[in-house]
Formats: C-alpha cells, sequence, structure tokens
C-alpha cells in the first residue's frame, strides 16, 4: 500500500478584485473551509448501488470527506460505500458524491459510524505530522 502524506489543503477560487482603475483583475482567494483537509494517497474502493466496484486512489482527507481519482464515472448525487485503509486501520463508510472534475471525485462523509473514529485520528496524526515533520505516522 502507497502512503502519501503531507499538510492542509485550502480551496483556492478566482474572483474579480477591482482595481483603483476600474478595471477587475482575477485574484486567488483562499477558502474557508468546515474541516481542514489533509493529502494522503492510499487505494480505494467505490460502491455504486447498481454498478460494479469502481478503484481508484486517494488525493486529501478531511473528517467530513474525501477526495480520490477514479477509474470510471460514477453520477454526482448518489450515494456509495467507500472502502480505504488509513494508517490507523480500515475505513468502510457512506458518502455521497459531491463533485467531479474530470476523473477526480469529492465525497462528502453521510453517516456516523466507528470509521469516523479512524478518519478523525488519521486527521489529527495528519497534522501534528506538518508540525513535526513528515515522519511521524
Amino acid at each position: 500500500m502507497k502512503t502519501g502524506v503531507s499538510g492542509p489543503i485550502r480551496e483556492r477560487t478566482a474572483v474579480e478584485v477591482p482595481k483603483q482603475s476600474g478595471q477587475s483583475q482575477p485574484q486567488e482567494v483562499v477558502e474557508a473551509r468546515r474541516h481542514p483537509r489533509f493529502q494522503i494517497e492510499v487505494d480505494i474502493c467505490v460502491y455504486p448501488r447498481n454498478s460494479e466496484v469502481v478503484r481508484g486512489h486517494t488525493v486529501d482527507l478531511s473528517e467530513s470527506g474525501i477526495s480520490a481519482m477514479l477509474k470510471d464515472e460514477i453520477p454526482l448525487g448518489e450515494v456509495v460505500r467507500l472502502g480505504f485503509t488509513l494508517p490507523l486501520g480500515e475505513v468502510e463508510v457512506h458518502a455521497l458524491v459531491r463533485q467531479r472534475s474530470a476523473f477526480r471525485y469529492g465525497f462528502q462523509f453521510v453517516e456516523a459510524s466507528s470509521a469516523q473514529d479512524v478518519i478523525g485520528q488519521t486527521c489529527r496524526e495528519l497534522s501534528m505530522a506538518q508540525v513535526h515533520g513528515p515522519n511521524r505516522l
């Protein structure tokens, strides 16, 4: 199993900011998120309701969701079962397919389960790893 770890990720969006001359110029702004995201790359299996398993690898993780690069398409708005293994244990959780950009999908966790304990603890460990160095996990 391949595991990549680094610090929190902040989403960036372009907004038009007027200059004093009256012309607008795009600038990047950091979007506030409910939970910080942490880069982590592990294998993931997505189990849609009416189709075969879709395999891929994760990109980042937060306490409220995960993003992954997948090899096949999954419909937006569908609730799926996710299976993946974090450094602190195996996770099986249901999630809503919230967004898609090319092959990258964003999932929002939709249940409170024992998996949330593993996810939350992993996020805390990843947060500490950014403060104390990458070999913390």
